[in-house]
């Protein structure tokens, strides 16, 4: 995760110098694409794992989201 934020960064930067070759921008955008999957991922598994406690001390976990069809 570490070097695919770095090479984001990266590509980031150079945009906003010197600007992006078409092969860049595509690479940059696959690897945001992958940043957004790999956070959304993480994010459900720990929404999965969260749990709230009422003020009458029940357990109430985090309802899963529905699906759309």
């Amino acid at each position: 995760m570490s070097a695919l934020t770095d090479r984001i960064n990266e590509l980031s930067r150079k945009a906003k110098t010197v600007g992006l070759t078409e092969e860049e921008k595509a690479e940059q955008a696959k690897l945001r694409d992958e940043f957004r999957a790999i956070f959304r991922r993480n994010l459900g598994i720990q929404l999965e794992n969260t749990i709230f406690v009422d003020e009458k001390g029940n357990v109430v976990h985090v309802p899963k989201k529905q699906k759309k069809d």
